[in-house]
Parts: structure tokens; sequence; C-alpha cells
């Protein structure tokens, strides 16, 4: 019997994904384990192996469909005792989604025209009518000024009423010539004017509608709190030069964000307080720091997770950082790997910025925004000098971490990276 192959969910929160590649074509005999296709997926592009062994007789969904609901079958094989040539029984495919059935995303109709009616009877500005009649038209939303009664004394009654349409109530108005209205699904995104100038239009990827909308929700849903402190990084800088002249032989070069990630994951532990994630009814504590770092690959940004950081070596995390950065770079994180974590680091620096803040990624409390070190005027042992200096803020969840908490974990952030033997201890 034929096997139907179906869009995997690859991650917990995947409901739907675009079949960005196809790897084998109809024919290829194909066994358990060899990848057939790669899947954009809300977060990024993942391989799909095969799990049966078998020739391909048909691919159901083409390459670059997009929105393929989990569930959907996309191809089929034939098992190793069957014949391949023969046709393979038509499978269902996945039923469309009953919002897809409910209306189309865009009909036309004819605008509502207002016919030549009679004059309505009436006394004075009031308009006679039977109770029911009055019901009726308040129902069907028709205005009964632009109906004609046809009871004793020109009364509306009922069959009056159960005749007449909704544009009755555009009698007095102008008669207006037919026109096609479109008529847009409530859903449907407002048209957003060009002014005229030229532009290229690129349709957003799986991974681009996940940023816009998560970082939407967290701006509109999470009350943050920002708070920034300069930090001292001479210190950090002089050990980063003995760690990597240590570790040469080793092949591992620090770099100052694996260290940084050391020194948040270090200052959680030590400020439990903020090492949290509201709930709604409830606040989660975490008994370890999981750090996700943002990292910029070409389908948009996102945080592979150094997991309980603060209980690795420095240079532990350079080389899981590395490894991680290069696989986020090809679309190859497994969502274990990005999923997650239980506070952010975001580091500008390597663009010369010298501090913004950052936006909260839900459901964590909080997220540490890293500028560039720079030299500036600095006070040191109570004399004014020249030191390299890097601003940075944290932004937090007001919701579950209280001001004087936050400044508490940037207090410790602070001492951590100004006494930096702290991190390797």
């Amino acid at each position: 019997m034929p096997i139907a192959i179906k869009m995997p969910a690859l991650s917990p929160t995947m409901e739907e994904g675009t079949l960005a590649k196809w790897l084998i074509k109809v024919g290829d005999k194909v066994s358990s384990g060899d990848i057939m296709a790669e899947i954009e997926t809300d977060k990024a592009t993942m391989e799909f192996e095969a799990v049966d062994e078998g020739t391909v007789v048909s691919i159901d969904v083409a390459e670059g469909s997009e929105g393929v609901k989990v569930g959907t079958v996309i191809a089929t094989i034939a098992g190793e005792d069957e014949d391949a040539s023969a046709p393979a029984p038509a499978v269902k495919a996945a039923e469309p989604a009953p919002a897809a059935k409910a209306a189309p995303a865009a009909v036309t109709a004819p605008a509502p025209v207002a016919a030549p009616v009679a004059a309505p009877a009436s006394k004075g500005d009031r308009v006679v009518a039977s109770p029911l009649a009055k019901r009726i038209a308040a129902d069907k939303g028709v205005d009964l000024a632009g109906v004609k009664g046809s009871g004793p004394n020109g009364r509306i009654v009922k069959a009056d009423v159960e005749g007449a349409k909704p544009a009755a109530a555009m009698a007095s108005a102008p008669v207006a010539t037919p026109v096609a209205t479109p008529v847009v699904a409530a859903s449907a995104p407002a048209s957003v004017p060009d002014f005229g100038i030229p532009y290229e239009a690129a349709k957003l990827n799986n991974v681009r509608k996940t940023i816009a909308r998560r970082l939407t929700e967290a701006k509109q849903t999470i009350p943050h709190i920002y708070l920034t402190v300069d930090i001292q990084l001479d210190a950090l800088l002089k050990l980063r030069g003995q760690l990597n002249k240590a570790l040469e032989a080793q092949g591992v070069k620090l770099s100052v964000n694996d260290l940084i990630i050391k020194a948040l994951a270090k200052a959680l532990v030590q400020v439990p307080k903020c090492n949290v994630s509201f709930a709604g009814d409830e606040l989660r504590s975490f008994t370890r720091a999981d750090i996700s770092v943002a990292v910029a690959a070409p389908s948009g940004l996102i945080t592979p997770i150094i997991v309980d950081a603060g209980a690795k070596s420095v240079s532990a995390i350079a080389t899981e950082m590395k490894a991680l950065a290069g696989k986020a770079r090809d679309g190859k994180l497994q969502p274990h790997e990005y999923q997650g974590g239980t506070a952010s680091l975001s580091n500008l620096g390597m663009f010369g910025i010298k501090q913004f803040d950052a936006v909260i990624n839900p459901p964590q409390g909080m997220i540490m925004a890293v500028g560039a070190g720079e030299q500036r005027p600095y006070v040191v042992d109570g004399a004014l000098a020249v030191a390299t200096v890097m601003s940075a803020t944290g932004s937090f969840d007001h919701r579950a971490i209280d001001g004087a908490d936050g400044a508490e974990l940037m207090q410790a952030f602070k001492a951590l990276i100004e006494n930096p033997l702290g991190l390797v201890a």
C-alpha cells in the first residue's frame, strides 16, 4: 500500500510551513534517514528526513508552496514490495481550514442602488406601520421611510417590509450608477500607500512574519522598563588577551561577546529575581540561566541558546556559540537549539552602536542590549582618565521584575565584567 508523506510539525508551535525545496524526484528510491526536502518553519529552514523506505511515486505539493498545513500529504512513496510504476491511489489532501471556507479573501458585489419608490404613508414626520412590520424592518435593516404601504390608508404591513431591501434606506438619496465594490475580508491588512515612489516588493518569509508578530505582541503587551549602566572594559580585554594566548594551541579564540554571555548568566544566578518569566497567573523562577544570543541570519534575526551558560567554561561557550551561529546563518538550527532560554543578549557593538534599547523576547523576562566599547573620559580610582567603556541597557518585564531588582542585576553584571576573574573562577 502506498505510504503518504505528510507535512511534519518540526517545532511545537508549527502549524504550517513553506516547502522550500525538494531534494528528491519521482522515481527516486529513498531509505530511512535520507533527506527528502527543506522546509521553512516559523523560525528556520530545516531538513526533512524520510522515515520509510520505498520509491517516490508522486510529489503532491510543489516546491516553493507556502502555508502548507501540518498533516497535509506532500508526497507518496511505494513500499519495497509494490509496483512503483503503477499509478498511486488518490490521496485525500488535507481539508482547508474552516476560516478559508467561510469567505473568499476578496469578492466583488454591486453597490446598493436605490430604486424609485412611491411616497410612504405618513402622518407628519411619523411613518405609519404595524408593530410586526416595524420589528421585521429593524431585523432586516430596512428604513421604513422608503417603503410604500399597501394597508389601509397606506399603512405599512408585514408583506411590504418582507419584499423590501435594505437599500430602501437610500430612497431619499439620488439614484447612483451601479459600480463593482470590493468587499475585503476583515483579516486582510490595510493597503499601504506608496505615494508614487518607485519600490521593489519582496514577499515576507515565515521567519520575518514571526519576528513581526512576536515583536508587535511584545511591545503591545509587555510593560518595558529600561536600565542603563556604563562598564569599564579594560580588565576584561586584558584577561581575554591572556586567555586567548593560553587557548591558542586548542584552536579556541574567545570573543568579548563570549565573556559577556558568561557574565549575564552568572549575574542572573546571583540575582534570581530577574531570572523569571511572567506566565499569566504565575511567576516562573528558573534554577539555571539559559542565554538566548541574537544572531543576524539571512532570513532574519534568530536566537540560538547557550544552555546553563553560568556553569560552562568560557572556552566551551566560545566553541558552542561559534557552531550555533554558523548553523543559524545556514538556517540549520534544530528547534531545541533556539526555543526556550531564560534571558536574551543582543550585541550591536561590532556596528559601532553606542547604546540601544532592545525588545524583550517573550516569554522571557529580560534582555540585555550591549553597545560598543570605546575610549571615553572616565573616573578611575578617583581621578579622571581615559578608559574603554561600554554602555549596557537591560530591558525588563515590569510585570515580573521590579525596578530595584533590575538595578541589582545591572550592578552584578557590571561588577563581573569590571572584575573578570570571577568569570573564570
